[in-house]
């Protein structure tokens, strides 16, 4: 069995420090950065050996092809572990979140946004020369079989569960129309197939795109679809356009097409993109209950909504079943109720005398013992003092364990006080603890809570608890 540490050491010629784990949200594979001293690599473990192939060959491929894709370094045996290159944590659809926030996008956004959606035809055709398309995953080809399949799982994850009566029979005879609309075009190009935001990361201030191990040979319409119509974009109609046109300029160097009858196609394919991801939204969310899933449905139903007007009418029972959906109130985005900012808890305590108690009702949060740094109190001209003194002070200072400590600490806290505020979350706890409460917990503790302080400006609330001494830091005005 191979020594995946020995792998990573060979690999960066450094020894292995972390090793943290990377959520999905989508995927039963597992991801997690594997850092040394100064370098890091993503390890990737799968449960299916084709989809892990279909990743591994498609990424020899392209790289070949000179796209902009992650380099994989190793491969075991059995095709079930990799490693690949580390392009990093930020994601397009982080780089754009303050333009998704308040559908105001800035220039750098917008430029970013263009880079991406120039390099999807190069994908596209590039992509697809001299590629065997037999390695893709699950399906070769987007032919009448992969439609349907689609279409039949937004009717059974989605559309059931909404409770609209509908006709079976004349549902059918539109999804045959639609189909056959659908595969009107077949060129020899590669259909990434979940083209989206989530997919594409910000390496050196360029986009480098992954998971496109469920692509096949396909029509270039859909990953328009899916990459400007994703339901939490956010894209302004104006924005979107523009987008389409930064693309269709492109598309010229590969193909010549004109553009009325491709505004048309791509409409069709936005349609039915819609309809596959609320199959995909249903299933996540109504049965998974994965609550970013749910999330998603009403920007989805919104996005619908807006394409449904006017158009499609010739889908005479599945526009009015459309119609139908789009106007219940459970698929409507509901105001957000006004959330309270968020407040974090700072604790020093004694062991002795117990972990302090969560008041939230959220169950605690971090404990950190103190007690391996060296120890004040165990000197008569300390016993007296406490760590807010600056004898104890210059003393914990002086000997610096406190710093190596505090370090790694500090850039915790601040990872999670800035996911928590991201989150919307109310409430986060930090405990300090130490053998009598009074020196070592007690530095520890007011650090932190003034650090937390000074670079959120969230309220923190410090209680030294042994020493019946408390203090507010209060919220500061953004």
């Amino acid at each position: 069995m191979e020594n995946y540490q020995d792998i990573f050491e060979k690999l960066t010629s450094e020894q292995l420090s972390t090793v943290e784990k990377i959520t999905g949200s989508g995927s039963n594979r597992v991801y997690e950065r594997w850092k040394g001293n100064s370098q890091s690599l993503i390890f990737v473990k799968g449960e299916s050996h084709e989809e892990n192939d279909s990743f591994l060959q498609l990424s020899m491929h392209f790289l070949a092809q000179g796209l902009p894709v992650p380099k994989v370094l190793w491969v075991s045996d059995d095709h079930n572990c990799y490693f690949q290159q580390d392009l990093g944590n930020l994601s397009l659809f982080d780089y754009i979140k303050n333009g998704r926030a308040s559908g105001n996008f800035s220039e750098t956004e917008i430029r970013m946004l263009e880079k991406t959606i120039r390099v999807l035809p190069k994908i596209q055709f590039e992509g697809a020369k001299n590629l065997d398309f037999s390695v893709c995953y699950q399906q070769k080809e987007f032919n009448e079989r992969t439609v349907m399949w689609d279409l039949n799982y937004f009717k059974y994850s989605f559309l059931k569960p909404s409770g609209i009566y509908f006709s079976e029979e004349l549902l059918e005879n539109d999804f045959d129309l639609l189909k056959n609309d659908l595969l009107q075009d077949r060129t020899c190009t590669f259909l990434y197939r979940d083209f989206q935001s989530r997919n594409v990361m910000i390496f050196n201030n360029e986009p480098y795109f992954i998971d496109y191990q469920g692509g096949r040979k396909g029509p270039i319409f859909y990953d328009v679809a899916s990459f400007l119509w994703q339901a939490k974009a956010n894209l302004s109609d104006s924005l979107r356009q523009h987008l389409v046109d930064v693309y269709f300029d492109e598309l010229q160097k590969y193909l010549k097409l004109n553009r009325t009858y491709f505004d048309k196609k791509l409409k069709l394919f936005v349609l039915f993109r819609l309809l596959q991801v609320l199959g995909a939204y249903g299933y996540r969310g109504f049965f998974e209950r994965k609550s970013h899933f749910l999330e998603s449905i009403p920007p989805a139903i919104q996005n619908l909504s807006d394409l449904l007007q006017n158009n499609f009418t010739e889908y005479t029972c599945l526009h009015s079943i459309l119609l139908q959906m789009c106007a219940l109130d459970k698929f409507k985005a509901q105001p957000l109720p006004e959330k309270s900012p968020l407040v974090v808890d700072v604790f020093s305590f004694s062991y002795k005398k117990g972990i302090p108690q969560d008041e939230s009702g959220n169950g605690g949060g971090y404990v950190f013992d103190c007690r391996w740094v060296h120890n004040p109190g165990r000197y008569e001209q300390y016993k007296q003092l406490t760590g807010l003194d600056k004898p104890v002070i210059d003393f914990l200072e002086n000997d610096g364990e406190i710093f190596r400590f505090l370090e790694p600490i500090y850039t915790l806290a601040s990872d999670h006080v800035r996911r928590y505020m991201e989150r919307g979350f109310t409430h986060l706890m930090f405990s300090f603890g130490c053998t009598g409460g009074q020196h070592r917990s007690v530095y520890s503790a007011q650090h932190v809570a003034e650090y937390i302080h000074k670079k959120f400006g969230v309220e923190v609330h410090l209680v030294h608890r042994e020493q019946g001494k408390e203090q507010v830091f209060n919220r500061l005005s953004v």
